[in-house]
């Protein structure tokens, strides 16, 4: 290798590092701006709910503070709350079903 082309190949490799880096970034910077938009919904101030409204699984999820993922584990065990089907594919629980759920969550 002559030493002009250990110098492009050199400049090409800073040049992808430099590459990598941004994308890096930009992929940190979507993630954080990501969490902010879900904690801004969190604290939202919530109007007030009547137990006949029903809650889309995330919005059930996001009141409860739970992982979507936690939220799927409650939901298939035997003491979880009472389901309401929206649709063939989504799901949704009430708010009165949410209250009991939670009241019998208590502990004495």
């Amino acid at each position: 290798m002559t030493l002009r082309e250990n110098e492009l190949h050199r400049s090409q490799h800073a040049q992808r590092q430099h590459h990598k880096k941004l994308r890096r970034r930009s992929n940190q910077t979507i993630r954080t701006q990501r969490s902010k938009r879900k904690q801004h919904a969190l604290d939202a101030p919530l109007d007030p709910l009547h137990d006949d409204q029903c809650l889309t699984f995330f919005e059930w999820c996001q009141i409860n503070r739970l992982s979507e993922r936690t939220g799927r584990r409650i939901l298939k065990g035997p003491d979880g709350p009472v389901v309401t089907m929206l649709s063939a594919k989504r799901i949704g629980i009430t708010v009165g079903a949410n209250r009991r759920w939670q009241e019998s969550r208590e502990r004495a």
